[in-house]
Formats: structure tokens, sequence, C-alpha cells
């Protein structure tokens, strides 16, 4: 078969399916199966697609209409530039998460705390970007913490960070310039309206099994301890969460409040400083 008219068919399949980029995702799944990069594969158009490969692209599309996650056939997600390792036992690094990413660029840090590191997206690429920085992430899954350290690995950080299995704070010791977390913050009565595609992440990721506020009170009551003074809390919250987490932060004393946007114009991160 020519890859045109696989990719023809792919994207057929991919539309009946509801799949809301079949184009996209043929055209990645097509280009993972022949070996090459998306940007060469017009080049390849009228190639014949070889007979192994045809057979791996068309069980891809059939897992992709069955909504399993693009990243999860391909086994990697691109993120702040850096291309992650990732598997169905972490979440799947998104766009939202690196407005976190930029507030924590913004103020000084030497150590930095990661809480559910899961794929370690946002500890590593902090450690990336401020190349004498130190830093530990911890996650209670240890299959996590094993995806976690593939991508320090990797991405060239491991001599500088550490991972552990933590439930949060509980393994944790020292102070840090910086706290993270991406925490579970969908609230149970909102699972349902979920994408389709989020039923293949880890549901302990996703959801506190309540109202979705469980891992900041958690976050809130710990973060003094491990801060140094001047240190920073930064956690990415839901569009609808931003009061609540902003009392949290107030009660626990920090101060310097603040609510960052996302690209979508949607309240994406809360921020705030243990006074000096």
């Amino acid at each position: 078969m020519i890859v045109q008219a696989a990719l023809a068919m792919a994207v057929k399949v991919l539309k009946q399916a509801g799949i809301e980029e079949p184009v996209r995702d043929a055209r990645l799944l097509m280009a993972s199966c022949m070996k090459i990069s998306v940007s060469r594969l017009t080049l390849h158009a009228h190639a014949e697609l070889e007979d192994a490969a045809q057979v791996v692209f068309f069980g891809d599309i059939g897992q992709r209409a069955v909504r399993t996650p693009v990243s999860h056939l391909l086994g990697y997600r691109d993120f702040y530039g850096r291309r992650f390792t990732v598997t169905p036992d972490v979440l799947d690094p998104r766009g939202d998460t690196e407005t976190l990413i930029e507030a924590a660029l913004a103020v000084q840090f030497d150590s930095v705390l990661d809480l559910g590191t899961g794929s370690g997206c946002i500890l590593v690429t902090l450690l990336a970007e401020r190349v004498a920085a130190t830093g530990t992430g911890v996650d209670v899954s240890k299959c996590a913490v094993c995806v976690a350290e593939r991508n320090a690995r990797k991405l060239g950080v491991w001599d500088r960070c550490a991972l552990e299995v933590s439930d949060w704070f509980e393994s944790v010791g020292g102070s840090y310039d910086l706290i993270v977390s991406n925490p579970p913050y969908i609230s149970l009565n909102e699972m349902a309206s979920l994408l389709p595609e989020l039923a293949h992440e880890p549901r302990t990721a996703l959801t506190d099994e309540c109202d979705g506020l469980t891992a900041y009170r958690t976050i809130t009551a710990g973060a003094s301890a491990n801060l140094r003074q001047g240190g920073w809390l930064m956690v990415e919250i839901g569009p609808t969460q931003g009061d609540a987490v902003i009392a949290m932060f107030e009660a626990s004393g920090l101060s310097k409040l603040e609510i960052r946007i996302d690209l979508n114009g949607r309240n994406r991160v809360v921020l705030g400083q243990l006074p000096h």
C-alpha cells in the first residue's frame, strides 16, 4: 500500500471515531512506524509502505480510535522543548503545565522539590534550564519514579537530582528554595465528563476521589516546614480552584500570593512566598 493511501484510510477511521485532530495523529503515527520525522513524511507520500510498518501503523490507528493517547503509542511526549518518555504509569505532560515552568523560572532558586513528580517533566525541565540547581522529586508510585529516573538520565540532569518514593512530604528531608507540584485536582464529580483519553492515565494522578482539593491541603500544611525563608511554593490548579487554593496558601503563612493564567486565559498556577 502507498503511504498516502494508508494515511487517507487512517484519517477516515479516526474521523469516524470522533478524534479531534485525525490528520495530525495519523501523520505522527505514520512517521513513527516509518522511523522518520513528520517533516519528511510528504517526501515519502508516494512510497510503498512496507508490510511490517503497515501492520504497526494500522494497529496503532486501531488503538487511537479507542482513545489510547498518541503519547502512549509513541512512547513519548514533547514538553518545553524536550522529549519525555511516558508510559501508562504517569500523567501525560501537557502544555498547560508549561505555565508552572514559566512561573518557576521567573524566581531565583538553587534547590527545588517536585511533589508528585510523575514523568519528572517539571523537575527535569527546571534542572535543565537552571544548570547549577539541584532537585528532588517524589511520587507515591514506584513505577512513576522509575519513569522519572529514565527521563532524568536521558536529559542529562541525573547527577543533580534525587528521586524517591514518598507520599507527599512523608520521606522528604531538608528545605528548598522552591517547591512545585501538579497534584491530582479533578474532583470525583468531574471524572465522568473527562475526555476518554484520560481513562488510559493513572487515576491517582488525576483525582483525589473527593473535592479535588485534598492534595493542596496536604501540600500547604507541609510547605513552610520544607521551604527556606524567601522560598516559593507553586502549584498547578484546575481553572475553578484559584480562590480556594489562595486561601490555603494564606492560611499557611505564605505571602505575595498570585494566580497565573495559561495560554487559554484560564487560572492555572497559584504561587506564594514564605516571608523572610
